[in-house]
């Protein structure tokens, strides 16, 4: 008789302890102030807001860091380690970057005294 059906909560009778009472009502306070606090916490939109912010920055940059470190580790050699390579073998033998640099030189100049040409035949044939 002294429990309150579903609850497992001992109700108010005449044989309880002012003692009890006592620590009943200090828990059941306790209890009340967690649930406030509980409501107010959901019911703060801008918090919310905040909070999923947060979260979801702090999800991409994690993604980000992984993405970078799966990049780099999956790149052969990384742009200045070839870039110091390509010099390397350039100093070794510098004949075939004169060839190219030759040839370059040469198609430029040739396009550029086509152009020339072009100009002159066609201010000609306008006069």
């Amino acid at each position: 008789m002294g429990q309150e059906p579903g609850t497992g909560r001992t109700t108010v009778t005449d044989t309880q302890h002012p003692e009890e009472l006592r620590e009943q009502i200090e828990e059941t306070r306790e209890e009340l102030g967690d649930t406030v606090e509980a409501l107010a916490a959901k019911t703060d939109v801008k918090a919310r807001a905040r909070a999923k912010v947060e979260e979801t920055k702090s999800a991409a940059a994690e993604k980000k860091n992984h993405l970078l470190g799966k990049a780099r580790d999956v790149s052969p050699d990384s742009a200045a380690g070839v870039a110091s390579q390509m010099s390397e073998r350039t100093r070794a033998n510098p004949l075939p970057l004169a060839a190219a640099g030759a040839f370059l030189a040469g198609f430029v100049t040739g396009r550029a005294m086509l152009r020339r040409k072009a100009a002159k035949s066609k201010s000609w044939r306008l006069a």
